[in-house]
């Protein structure tokens, strides 16, 4: 049986779910997600040739994963499509300790549900001992931390802060850090130890993002962006940019376009439909052919900014899970 290809990548991505094979139910490993659009939703890792990916479960999905020898076959509406291996995350993914600290949030951006989930906040403690339990299976490569805002922008960054100067002290492996930015959190959280940082703008198109990010201030993301290249410095500042929101491809690539002049770069992440969110904003999938298309005019606008994906060594760059990664898939 085939491995996976990036267009077979792409077309998994586009669907975005599986179902599994009730004996896969009691055996393959999941991780369930606490921030951004996916938000409580369970998913498996898939790893064939030299791509990786991550799918939601759920029945019914066109998508069906079986047992196949030491592995998984994945069928699309029963037909054979490629073989690959269950991947075991670590901390949400693999080989990262991907921890979320505050599982919620005060504001309300219209695809995301974890301002409805009214999640907890973890201890220092407790994010310590998640990264040892990490460490012990040999396999951890970097830490990466996000977080909702519980209270303000400020205290979270507060919180964050402490939180990478405790495993600074403990760990000597990269460390990620997704914020809300503040007036100096890039400075705080550099300070404290962390090597790399990504703050969200979301979407490029200022009209849908006055729609859907209605507390949040596009001109003061960006600004806190460039700011963060003169502390972090290149291929170490990081933005998620949603596709699926309505915008088109010109609003996107001028997005990355004007994001790597900067010295950022963007992670393009399809959308998430949250049911959580129904009737709140309309979304839509990204097809296959569009992922590619993307993904491939944003690896030749990083190349000429002079940047590079690979050199990323936290978050979902490196993963790879949930995108068409430039440099990484293709």
């Amino acid at each position: 049986m085939r491995v996976m290809t990036v267009e077979n990548k792409a077309f998994l991505i586009s669907i975005g779910s599986i179902e599994l094979d009730k004996q896969l139910t009691l055996i393959a490993p999941q991780t369930s997600a606490t921030a951004g659009p996916g938000a409580g939703d369970r998913s498996i890792f898939i790893i064939s040739g030299d791509h990786r990916v991550r799918l939601t479960v759920k029945e019914h999905s066109p998508l069906k994963a079986v047992p196949d020898e030491d592995g998984v076959l994945l069928l699309y509406h029963g037909e054979p499509f490629i073989s690959g291996e269950l991947e075991s995350p670590l901390c949400h993914c693999p080989e990262q300790a991907y921890i979320t600290v505050s599982e919620t949030c005060i504001f309300d951006c219209k695809f995301c549900p974890v301002p409805k989930l009214h999640g907890g906040i973890k201890s220092i403690e407790t994010i310590i001992e998640m990264v040892e339990e990490a460490s012990a299976t040999g396999r951890l490569k970097a830490i990466s931390l996000t977080s909702g805002v519980a209270i303000s922008p400020e205290e979270e960054v507060e919180r964050m802060v402490e939180v990478v100067q405790a495993l600074r002290r403990r760990f000597d492996l990269p460390i990620g850090v997704s914020v809300y930015p503040t007036r100096d959190s890039s400075r705080l959280l550099y300070d404290a130890g962390a090597d790399e940082i990504k703050y969200n703008v979301e979407t490029m198109d200022p009209l849908i993002f006055a729609n859907v990010c209605r507390d949040f201030s596009l001109s003061w993301i960006l600004d806190a962006l460039r700011q963060a290249v003169l502390i972090f410095g290149k291929n170490a500042v990081f933005t998620n940019v949603i596709i699926g929101l309505g915008e088109d491809d010109d609003t996107v690539l001028d997005g990355v376009a004007t994001l790597a002049s900067m010295g950022v770069i963007p992670n393009l992440r399809p959308i998430s439909a949250s049911p959580l969110r129904t009737g709140e904003i309309t979304v839509e999938r990204p097809s296959q052919e569009r992922l590619l298309y993307l993904a491939k005019e944003t690896k030749d606008i990083l190349t000429n900014n002079g940047l590079d994906a690979t050199k990323a060594r936290t978050m979902c760059l490196p993963c790879t899970g949930c995108d068409i990664t430039p440099f990484w898939d293709l």
